[in-house]
């Protein structure tokens, strides 16, 4: 019965009634996906192909997995399965995959679980108005953290290792024997060897030293380890490197002479002036009816060939991490910054996507070609910004060759993206923060990131060339991969228009559905007023996080039905593997077989890819934070003005104009004493009747910083401020 390799690579429906009869059958025994691998003569694309369909057998509730790892059938069909989320403060909640609402786990019912872990619920409580689903952990099937990096604290005759990780609440009891020769202060790496429970801490045993945490660099490390992010490429892949040229020669051109050869038009790159890895390029003219826009990709495929050690190295990294004093790139430097970054003066072969849009920035035509360019000019955002405004003599001159090129980005900018917000896309504008560092990388500066015409120009390209790719190819009806954003949480947006009603405004049309456009209208009425950082971030709060899928199912916060990512695949491998894609088929070679293969591959990129790139907005997320501590660990004492970003029961958070953001514990708000009030998002004085709200701007000093923790304390100032003290 167990011969059916081919059977199980059909049909996804008819593969998992397969695996089912499998496993239902009377001579399974439980197997590891390598016993699946061995009895179904499986390669490794149909192997990872299996443990995807094996992990939405678990989703469904149908298998359970072991603590062995083995997959046995769910014998409890009560109880649904999903990863547990924690809190700092014990509880948590339980994600299910398929369901928009999480299951509430309160302390009491967490039975030893621990961040990350997969386990099994039962809810004991139902969802209503006012409460959450309520349930309880009845089995812990997969442990999510096998090992935990943090500092080592030695005791006499033993030590324990206090967790980074701020969701692993436990410290871990390390016996001498297990210490690896860590001291005081040393940042370790712990490997779980007991998971303890409620009278007994877990334990462990040390098997690497990060460094010590007087070193700045062993936090950084730290964070990159505990999110298990690979910053050394095998031995395979930088030998593969080492076949690929460093720049392209007269016989590899000629050997590529289908490509249209596009060197003789203006072409130029924009990116910030510290960018290496630059992998678009612009064409763009006037034409009697519109423009015509060239968006130039490097042809990262032509170097990266499928499965090849590249190429799976590419897919295991998904993304290039960029922290603040570093980059981890998803291509070694010879590809990312050498033959497949478009450098100025260079031939580099590409991808294009080249549009006819008429004069009210609709796309009318549009052809996707391999092509053959050499990029004239490598400007920044900076230096474009000021030429476009600022009018800039000393860059005019420099740069005579390109103004007209630099007039009609600015026009056709301004058109596309009116046509986006007559269609109601939202455009949320949040600062983000801008590092500057001295010769040492030490931080001397963190300012908000100017998003000027330049980079709004490149934005609008980029968005105009993706929305392009996506429709063709949704037409086409090929496997693909879609850049999807979902629509909001109804609960969501209705506990979003039950807020701003307090301030006046509303959202139309709410029902079951809200439109892009009622929200962004709302972000056109705030704009400039008081309430416009709280709703703002409110709203942003409401929306769901984009994904990767094999469905064209739309992008919200665009509001377009058609949406990719073709124009970064140095650093992003959805954009690497949709390439491949169009190539193909623009080469004619898009037959049955190549059909199945992707059909067949696809949903597992998007489902890998979205993940990674999760953990990679985290780790820049925590790399930051403690960037912003280390920062502001010398301006103790000292105080500023700042805008209330946040509100909990615990405290008041508070953003200052360089978007550090700390908080006001509430136990250190000493004049009355004060409630959260959830629904209209507020605090208020039980005496004074005084009232925080988000938006409000408050005087704060800057009470300590831990480091650890990443987290700044700061305290209420009652009196006012000198303006100059306002500033960093």
């Amino acid at each position: 019965m167990y011969n059916k390799r081919h059977e199980l690579m059909d049909d996804k429906v008819k593969r998992k009634k397969i695996l089912m009869d499998i496993i239902n059958s009377k001579e399974y025994k439980p197997l590891k996906i390598k016993g699946f691998k061995m009895l179904l003569s499986l390669d490794q694309e149909q192997t990872d192909e299996l443990e995807v369909l094996l992990q939405e057998l678990i989703d469904e509730g149908k298998l359970v997995i072991t603590n062995k790892n083995k997959y046995i059938l769910n014998e409890d069909k009560n109880y649904m399965v999903g990863s547990f989320v924690s809190h700092q403060k014990g509880f948590g909640f339980v994600e299910i995959e398929g369901r928009d609402n999480d299951v509430f786990i309160s302390k009491n019912f967490v039975n030893g679980a621990y961040h990350g872990d997969m386990v099994a619920v039962n809810v004991i409580a139902p969802k209503s108005d006012k409460k959450r689903e309520e349930g309880e952990i009845v089995r812990i099937i997969k442990r999510g953290i096998t090992q935990i990096i943090g500092t080592y604290e030695p005791s006499q005759n033993f030590g324990f290792v206090i967790p980074d990780h701020k969701k692993f609440h436990k410290d871990i009891f390390i016996a001498k024997s297990k210490s690896f020769g860590a001291v005081k202060g040393h940042k370790v790496v712990v490997k779980l060897t007991n998971w303890g429970d409620e009278n007994k801490k877990p334990e462990g045993e040390i098997t690497e030293i990060i460094g010590h945490i007087n070193d700045p660099d062993t936090e950084v490390k730290a964070i990159i380890m505990a999110y298990d992010l690979p910053t050394v490429f095998p031995d395979k892949v930088m030998e593969q490197v080492k076949d690929i040229p460093t720049k392209l020669t007269d016989e590899m051109i000629q050997a590529e002479n289908h490509r249209e050869d596009l060197r003789q038009i203006l072409t130029v790159t924009i990116d910030g002036a510290d960018a290496k890895d630059l992998d678009d390029a612009i064409t763009l003219r006037k034409t009697d009816n519109g423009y015509e826009l060239g968006v130039h990709i490097a042809d990262v495929t032509h170097y990266v060939r499928e499965n090849s050690p590249l190429d799976k190295e590419a897919l295991f990294r998904s993304t290039s991490v960029y922290l603040v004093d570093r980059v981890i790139p998803m291509l070694p430097h010879r590809l990312s910054n050498g033959i497949c970054s478009l450098n100025a003066g260079t031939d580099r072969f590409a991808l294009s996507c080249i549009m006819s849009i008429d004069k009210n920035g609709k796309v009318v035509d549009h052809r996707v070609i391999e092509s053959l360019i050499n990029v004239d000019e490598r400007m920044t955002y900076n230096d474009v910004a000021k030429i476009i405004v600022e009018q800039d003599e000393d860059l005019i001159v420099r740069y005579k060759n390109c103004l007209d090129m630099f007039d009609t980005m600015k026009e056709l900018q301004s058109i596309l993206k009116d046509r986006r917000r007559v269609r109601g896309a939202i455009d949320f504008d949040f600062p983000e923060a801008k590092f500057i560092l001295d010769d040492d990388g030490r931080i001397k500066e963190i300012k908000p990131y100017d998003r000027s015409i330049a980079t709004k120009i490149i934005e609008e390209f980029m968005l105009l060339a993706n929305e392009t790719i996506a429709e063709d190819f949704h037409w086409q009806q090929i496997p693909f991969l879609y850049r999807t954003h979902e629509d909001p949480d109804p609960e969501k947006i209705r506990n979003l228009a039950e807020f701003i009603h307090n301030y006046g405004y509303s959202i139309k049309g709410m029902g079951n559905e809200a439109h892009p456009k009622e929200i962004q209208k709302l972000l056109q009425e705030i704009k400039g007023s008081e309430q416009e950082t709280v709703i703002s971030r409110l709203a942003l709060r409401s929306m769901k996080q984009a994904k990767y899928t094999t469905s064209s199912d739309g992008h919200f916060g665009l509001a377009t039905e058609f949406y990719t990512h073709f124009t970064s695949p140095i650093r992003r491998y959805p954009d690497l593997q949709i390439h491949r894609i169009i190539k193909k088929v623009i080469k004619g070679k898009f037959d049955d077989d190549t059909y199945e293969h992707y059909e067949k591959i696809l949903e597992h990129i998007a489902i890998n890819t979205s993940r990674l790139e999760r953990r990679a907005e985290e780790t820049e997320r925590e790399v930051s934070k403690f960037k912003k501590c280390e920062f502001m660990e010398d301006k103790v004492g000292h105080m500023f003005s700042g805008v209330i970003s946040g509100l909990t029961n615990w405290g008041i958070y508070v953003e200052l104009p360089n978007t550090v953001e700390g908080l006001i514990p509430m136990m250190k708000l000493h004049d009355d004493y004060y409630n959260y009030d959830e629904k209209n998002m507020c605090i208020i004085g039980e005496r004074t009747g005084r009232i925080f709200r988000l938006g409000d701007l408050v005087s704060v000093e800057v009470q300590s910083v831990d480091k650890r923790m990443r987290t700044i304390d700061f305290a209420l100032v009652y009196d006012e401020l000198k303006e100059e003290e306002y500033t960093i």
